[in-house]
């Protein structure tokens, strides 16, 4: 099983936290979309064997490219690939892009999973970040969805923000719970170097939520969506009854993908690939047979060490027989010493030869997988 993930690096305006590779000059979109055809052909030969089970267009905004441009990608990738006849096939999308009448279009060309990215169902955030869109409209673009026949939907959601309450993240997350989506996805807001949140934090336009309110607000979420019948089953993750993002729990679970696209990044269990993040440099690398990418051949302690950050952050976690048989005897050492370490602080839970993360090991998710990590 394998998967394949393209990246749509234009926007029609820059959100003020958002540091994904994007570009709001469209004059390029035509030769990209060529060259974004090519790499899908010529790098076809990488799995050739393998049935892609999942696609998925992400960005930057997908949204934005016009009907007969998502499906001729679509088309090429079918041309190319051996897709299965049950693929997850998702779109990423902005409110204020869709309509009745592209939504059942895009229904009909292949897509079965959408993903929205609402951010916040308060009119005062979504101006704070720069959105797109207002309240109503991602609330209609839901119901327009749902009436176009998607019956697998998520929505994007921000918590931690500046000024943000208590009550107004619950207000949130229960608006969300409402629309009966069937996954929600929510993170708390990190400022990025370059973003122009970063760049208001360090004038001190802007003031980061405190950390007990942040972690409140988490405590929230989890406590709102268990109660709703979700199933949290990554750290920002959440999902109706077998409803898991099939797409992004292949990154989780270590397989094989295929990253098309300016910074698209690909993987094959033994190396790394990622192409340039620049629309440029990848445009002079396809159309004139030049390198556009880099590649990374993973030693024992990049692969122990990804098994780590991926498989440690969801409900299935890591089984110690995997560490066993496919590392170095140091390397178990370390898994089996850290493990008992936090077991004994409740921190981890050990269920059938599985570590996972328990409650309270959620709310110090990065630490604990950064003591798990060998840093030499």
């Amino acid at each position: 099983m394998a998967g394949i993930y393209i990246h749509i690096p234009f926007c029609r305006k820059r959100c003020h936290y958002c540091d994904f590779f994007k570009s709001t000059d469209f004059g390029l979109k035509n030769r990209l979309l060529a060259s974004l055809n090519h790499e899908i052909e010529i790098r076809s030969s990488e799995l050739s064997s393998e049935e892609i089970n999942t696609i998925y267009l992400g960005g930057g905004t997908p949204s934005t490219l016009l009907l007969g441009e998502l499906k001729e990608l679509l088309e090429t990738i079918r041309q190319n690939y051996l897709v299965s006849p049950d693929a997850e096939i998702t779109m990423e999308a902005n409110p204020d892009d869709l309509n009745q009448s592209i939504l059942s279009a895009w229904k009909e060309i292949g897509f079965n999973r959408l993903s929205i990215g609402i951010q916040s169902f308060s009119e005062t955030d979504l101006k704070l970040m720069n959105r797109r869109h207002g309240v109503m409209q991602a609330i209609q673009s839901i119901k327009w969805a749902k009436n176009a026949g998607f019956s697998n939907l998520s929505i994007d959601l921000i918590y931690g923000l500046p000024n943000q309450t208590i009550q107004e993240w619950e207000r949130n997350v229960r608006i969300a719970v409402e629309l009966d989506v069937q996954h929600i996805s929510a993170y708390h807001l990190t400022y990025h170097e370059g973003t122009v949140f970063y760049d208001q934090l360090k004038k001190g336009i802007l003031k980061e939520l405190p950390d007990e309110l942040s972690v409140q607000q988490f405590e929230i979420l989890i406590r709102i969506l268990k109660e709703a019948g979700f199933e949290h089953y990554e750290i920002s993750n959440f999902c109706k009854a077998g409803m898991y993002s099939r797409h992004n729990s292949s990154y989780w679970k270590g397989r094989k993908y295929l990253g098309f696209g300016p910074s698209a990044h690909s993987f094959d269990l033994n190396s790394r690939r990622w192409n340039v993040s620049s629309i440029p440099s990848y445009l002079n690398g396809l159309e004139n047979g030049e390198t556009y990418s880099e590649t990374e051949i993973l030693s024992e302690q990049d692969r122990y060490n990804d098994s780590i950050i991926t498989g440690l952050r969801t409900i299935w976690g890591i089984r110690e027989e995997y560490i066993r048989s496919r590392f170095s005897e140091p390397y178990f050492a370390h898994f089996q010493n850290t493990k008992d370490k936090y077991l004994q602080a409740g921190n981890i839970s050990y269920l059938s030869g599985t570590v996972s993360l328990s409650q309270s090991g959620l709310f110090i998710s990065d630490h604990i997988m950064e003591d798990f990590m060998v840093v030499k």
